[in-house]
């Protein structure tokens, strides 16, 4: 119920669900001041310069790394992303984005970690789908990653339980008389406007955290043009993006 919740509730401080609120105000309490209010919500967060300024502003204004340049560590682990089971008999499982997968396995294969830890992304409302993270272990190996250097979590469904989860499994197996001790390290690997709340989510499990940000949403070779200052639903997307990451992280902090 709470991730329901978790979900809907940001919904109506989110441009879209503000717009609407307002228009709706506005119509029966017949104030013109609060549709034209409305319209101009959604007019701003739906132009590239303000989507673009949020979504950076989400990621922390981070930059990508280089697989070869990060430091040696434990284990390698990427969060799930979500997929999208594509319609059809066979139900096959296809991409949301690719960028964690491949992030994580190009950390692999730069001999960043002895390991390569996928977590068990699952959605309460798909049922049916696989867990995400035994699909990627099945892409990794076929990409040549041994499967003997694979984990995976148990199902998950949000930040909070991957953290965990990968926190127990990696001290199940990094314990033992050959262990040198202390907390395992990692390099955390996930989209760079989701990176700040996860590292915070995983720092509280006692892992030491190395953030491997990918995924950017936001172009560095974009220049400023009259097309930044027009509406366009993929700017209302990448707007309300950084907006409910930032509602995420703030949840997270008054839970604690």
């Amino acid at each position: 119920m709470m991730m329901y919740l978790h979900r809907i509730l940001p919904i109506f401080v989110l441009p879209t669900g503000v717009t609407i609120i307002l228009l709706l105000a506005g119509i029966f309490l017949r104030r013109r001041a609060l549709v034209i209010a409305g319209l101009a919500v959604l007019w701003i967060s739906s132009t590239p310069v303000v989507s673009r300024f949020a979504i950076r502003a989400a990621e922390g204004y981070a930059v990508r790394g280089v697989a070869a340049d990060a430091p040696l560590t434990d284990a390698v682990v990427v969060l799930s992303e979500g997929r999208i089971v594509a319609p059809g008999k066979a139900a096959t499982s296809e991409w949301h984005d690719a960028d964690r997968f491949f992030g994580g396995v190009e950390l692999f294969k730069a001999a960043r970690s002895p390991l390569l830890v996928f977590t068990g992304g699952a959605v309460p409302w798909e049922p049916q789908a696989k867990p995400e993270g035994d699909i990627l272990a099945e892409y990794a190996v076929a990409l040549g990653v041994p499967e003997t250097s694979i984990l995976k979590t148990k199902p998950v469904a949000n930040t909070e339980e991957e953290a965990q989860a990968v926190a127990a499994l990696l001290r199940a197996r990094l314990a033992g008389p050959t262990w040198r001790g202390g907390q395992p390290r990692i390099l955390l690997v996930t989209s760079a406007f989701h990176m700040p709340r996860a590292k915070r989510l995983f720092d509280r499990t006692g892992l030491q955290v190395i953030p491997f940000p990918v995924d950017f949403k936001a172009s560095a070779g974009a220049g400023m043009s009259i097309i930044d200052f027009l509406p366009s639903a993929s700017a209302l997307s990448l707007s309300e993006l950084g907006l409910r990451e930032a509602y995420g992280r703030l949840f997270y902090l008054l839970k604690r």
